[in-house]
């Protein structure tokens, strides 16, 4: 590799995309922001949408801009997973998809284990029961005019890739999350879809991590200014890519992909598939290079943006983000635990009021002031990320010697602390860009730079980009805490 690989990394999130330029060469690996726009589920008539034409059109902005600044040889995106959209026969989408923050799939996970169980469902696909995973949304639409007149189902970022190319196909670690996937196997479940009366034929051809898609079109290319430049299918849900973006270390290490969810977990070789796994409602998802992602959703960040966007709309004006985490340093540790995955914490609405109420039920001191809430907030966090990554490795059977924590939440100092603290193990944070670097990464190998594995992409985020370090500090009573939440006071 002479000369740097400069690719358009798309990474978009529930709540914000960005474009970043990702140059890529032998001692070289440098992002830079060029595109950054608001993102999130549009409300009609009690309904949650994703504006995908607007997320399309702001991606074209990005991809310009990259080409503008600079050579661009490839183009991959990465988003959240499990959202889709319907094409009709003409190769045109049928209606906004919908947001997994939507209230269609309410009590559809009951509906469908009246056909198959969730042992059954578990046996197959290796994924956490969440009631917004893609099989629950398409049973939800079974009987209404845009599943029967549906020929292709696109998860979202390839949605947007068929936009760019004209290529319609679904990447393995996206495909991996919809419970229509077979974890064994690395195909669709096509018979499990049967059972469920779901049309199995608009699940489109998938493709691997790395795998050329196509050039832009023609028209895509004119619009951005540039012709010929391939699309590349990268990890394309961003836990996949975030987990390629972890640095080198030593020893056996979890990861956190901190963000809006918290993606909470190990890399391993093979799926656990083991009823104890099922149980703890863990879930087995594809990565890059045919690794497995065995890891547990956690809420995330979500409840503090959430809770912060509450308080906007209040007129709390003094209530910001920076604030709140400074106020949080030096409020009482450990006073009040939630349950920071109940399942009332997942759509929007009075988050505050919310986490109030869970530490009501519990008999747990109640937050008064917005600092209080916050601090309980992120104990909550690191009191499941503890629990989590200790049941992780118990499942899997492995030793873990450092936490490895990225994204957004790597920026949080306290949030990294507490997890040290929590765990007994240091935390490792950074870099917060890490969905985008293995975004660029996985692209630069497929366009020939000398990156043959995980180990040699890990390495080179290792000798570019600084983490921080947090050792565990002693004094406080995680195990009490622990008990509290689970005796319920």
């Amino acid at each position: 590799m002479s000369e740097p690989i400069r690719v358009a990394a798309v990474d978009l999130g529930a709540t914000s995309g960005r474009v970043m330029a990702c140059r890529v060469g032998a001692r070289t690996l440098h992002l830079e922001e060029l595109h950054r726009f608001d993102n999130g589920a549009v409300p009609v008539h009690g309904d949650l949408f994703w504006d995908a034409l607007g997320i399309h059109r702001e991606v074209l902005v990005g991809i310009r801009e990259v080409a503008r600044t600079g050579p661009l040889h490839g183009i991959g995106i990465d988003s959240w997973a499990v959202d889709y959209g319907l094409l009709d026969a003409d190769g045109r989408l049928l209606a906004n998809p919908r947001s997994h923050r939507d209230r269609r799939t309410d009590g559809v996970p009951a509906r469908v284990r009246e056909t198959v169980t969730d042992a059954e469902l578990y046996d197959v696909s290796g994924l956490q029961q969440l009631p917004f995973n893609t099989v629950y949304q398409l049973v939800s639409e079974l009987g209404t005019p845009a599943l029967e007149a549906a020929v292709q189902l696109l998860l979202l970022p390839d949605l947007l890739t068929y936009w760019l190319t004209g290529e319609a196909g679904a990447e393995r670690t996206n495909a991996s999350t919809t419970g229509l996937y077979d974890v064994r196997t690395r195909e669709w479940a096509t018979d499990l879809a049967k059972r469920l009366g779901l049309p199995w034929s608009i699940l489109p051809p998938l493709r691997d991590p790395g795998a050329v898609v196509a050039p832009l079109l023609p028209e895509v290319g004119e619009y951005v200014g540039v012709t010929g430049v391939p699309v590349i299918a990268v990890g394309s849900h961003d836990t996949a890519s975030a987990v390629v973006g972890v640095p080198a270390t030593e020893g056996s290490f979890a990861y956190i992909s901190s963000g809006t969810w918290s993606l909470v977990g190990l890399e391993l070789d093979a799926p656990v598939l083991t009823e104890e796994a099922r149980a703890a409602d863990f879930t087995n998802e594809g990565g890059v290079d045919g690794t497995i992602r065995f890891l547990k959703n956690v809420m995330g960040l979500w409840v503090l943006s959430e809770s912060v966007r509450t308080w906007a709309d209040k007129r709390l004006t003094d209530v910001t983000l920076p604030a709140l985490l400074a106020g949080a340093e030096v409020e009482p540790p450990l006073r009040t635990i939630v349950d920071i995955n109940d399942p009332r914490l997942l759509t929007p609405g009075d988050m505050p009021s919310r986490i109030q109420d869970l530490a009501r039920e519990t008999g747990e001191p109640i937050p008064r002031t917005p600092v209080a809430i916050a601090r309980t907030i992120l104990d909550s966090l690191a009191l499941a990320y503890r629990r989590n990554i200790r049941l992780a490795a118990t499942l899997a059977g492995r030793e873990v010697d450092v936490v490895h924590l990225v994204g957004g939440g790597s920026q949080n100092s306290l949030l990294c602390q507490l997890t040290a603290d929590a765990l007994g193990v240091p935390v490792l944070a950074g870099p917060a860009e890490a969905a985008a670097l293995g975004n660029g990464l996985v692209q630069a190998r497929a366009l020939g730079a000398d990156l043959p594995d995980l180990a040699a992409m890990r390495d080179l985020i290792r000798r570019t980009h600084d983490v921080r370090r947090f050792e565990p500090r002693s004094g406080l009573d995680w195990d009490s805490a622990e008990s509290r939440l689970t005796s319920g006071g």
